[in-house]
């Protein structure tokens, strides 16, 4: 019988099924049906710092002393950051699987003692998005890169649980990025986070929101870094987000050398559906090419293993049909 164990940021996991930080994680007794369900492991909603100083900012009044408006500013803070210590409790209390507690920030200040409460609060892990777009004229190249490492080293020297990052799409070399984290200590990347789509209303000529879900054509990004940085940095533990929409999906980011995945819109299309029938097809399909464990076949197709057919690295369409004839 097939051994769906996995391990992921040095957790061990009964699959390699993630649920990923969404709305279907934002409440005890939806993690606990979720684990019920066949989750391997749970991402908590995440907790925007950017939403945090936004809400401050709302309901402060700036006339007062700046005391004043300092002591809002707090009192805002702690109180979200409470609400989302009782929802790591909660969820550890009700849930048999890990719980990774996410925080969204694009600062390197502040987040280090929330780190330590959520260490304190259970949290099995924790997982970090570092993602915003870089747009300034006088960007300085690579400061980008450095708040990652920056904020990792922080991180890892106050606490002892795992620390993942979450990596967004936009960086020009993601295995570069990849090997100086491990060297500051992270023990897992995520493959990718999910910018907010915009669009714009050409009715209202206003801007808006554009499809809040990945569709299946987000895989191919995620394959291929994965595919490329597993070989370069084995030494990291790495997971698959964005795209996962199939059964089969789980089997092509293992072989492209991911311990797990993370899933958000296949669950909110089918959520029970989802969580029992892939590990399911796993097993099965573990079993029909001999293979008893994940780690016989994790990387078997990423770039060390590519051969002479590396289409990673393939940035032209020419290249697939240039022996193409009319």
């Amino acid at each position: 019988m097939s051994n769906l164990e996995t391990s992921f940021a040095g957790l061990k996991l009964k699959n390699p099924i993630i649920v990923s930080s969404c709305g279907l994680t934002d409440n005890a007794e939806k993690n606990k049906k979720l684990c019920e369900q066949g989750a391997g492991a749970i991402v908590l909603k995440s907790l925007f710092e950017e939403q945090i100083m936004m809400e401050a900012h709302e309901v402060t009044d700036h006339n007062l002393y700046p005391e004043g408006s300092e002591y809002m500013m707090g009192y805002i803070r702690s109180h979200k950051i409470g609400e989302y210590l009782t929802l790591i409790r909660e969820s550890k209390a009700k849930c048999d699987v890990p719980i990774i507690a996410s925080i969204s920030c694009c600062h390197d200040a502040g987040w280090v003692e929330f780190a330590r409460s959520i260490e304190e609060a259970g949290a099995d892990a924790l997982e970090l998005n570092i993602l915003g777009l870089q747009t300034t004229k006088d960007y300085v190249y690579g400061s980008f890169e450095q708040l990652h490492i920056d904020i990792v080293r922080h991180v890892k020297a106050t606490v002892k649980i795992p620390v993942i990052i979450k990596l967004g799409d936009n960086l020009t070399n993601p295995v570069a990025l990849v090997n100086e984290l491990y060297k500051a200590g992270a023990d897992a990347v995520v493959m990718f986070n999910r910018f907010y789509q915009p669009d714009i209303n050409i009715d209202k000529m206003e801007q808006s929101s554009g499809n809040v879900f990945t569709s299946v054509c987000d895989l191919g990004r995620s394959l291929r870094w994965t595919g490329i940085t597993s070989a370069a940095v084995p030494q990291m533990s790495y997971a698959i987000s964005g795209g996962v929409h199939t059964e089969a999906d789980v089997v092509k980011a293992i072989l492209a050398g991911a311990s797990a995945v993370e899933v958000c819109t296949a669950l909110y299309q089918d959520a029970a559906g989802t969580l029992k029938h892939f590990p399911a097809f796993l097993s099965g399909w573990m079993s029909k090419n001999g293979f008893s464990s994940i780690s016989q076949f994790r990387g078997k197709l990423n770039q060390a293993n590519a051969g002479d057919t590396n289409t990673f690295e393939r940035t032209q369409f020419m290249k697939y049909f240039s022996s193409r004839k009319a």
